[in-house]
């Protein structure tokens, strides 16, 4: 499998979902993930499973922002990620791309583990981020 596919017009988060509000430090599309990049002042930028820095995703960015602009992320409960889904499937930070999101089994030895959460319908993702800080085997 490869990155899923967002349609960041489609992404949209549950009601009671947690939402951070914070300011992006690049170019950030709905439905990345993003970290807080602690040599920029905490800024949002878009995460990626190559390095342990990078990978640690805060949250999911629930709108598109450039660098300096409000960024609102969830960082727990349902979103719709704009993608179709496969229920019951673990979706992480990616390695494929910055701010992309694939399942677990996509992950490659030396990647960054991050769990984003769980597929609970084809459309909604279960946000509960796990950053484990541990590279797959």
């Amino acid at each position: 499998m490869a990155d899923i596919s967002v349609t960041a017009a489609n992404v949209l988060k549950a009601s009671g979902a947690t939402v951070y509000n914070g300011t992006a430090g690049a170019t950030v599309t709905a439905g990345q993930p993003v970290y807080q990049d602690s040599s920029d002042g905490y800024k949002f930028k878009p995460a990626q499973a190559d390095t342990a820095a990078k990978a640690k995703a805060y949250g999911i960015a629930l709108h598109a922002a450039s660098d300096e602009q409000p960024l609102q992320v969830i960082t727990a409960g349902g979103l719709n990620i704009g993608a179709t889904l496969t229920v019951g499937q673990v979706y992480v930070v990616s390695d494929a791309a910055a701010g992309g999101v694939a399942p677990y089994a996509d992950l490659a030895s030396g990647d960054f583990v991050t769990l984003l959460g769980v597929a609970t319908t084809a459309s909604n993702l279960a946000v509960d981020i796990q950053v484990s800080g541990i590279a797959k085997p």
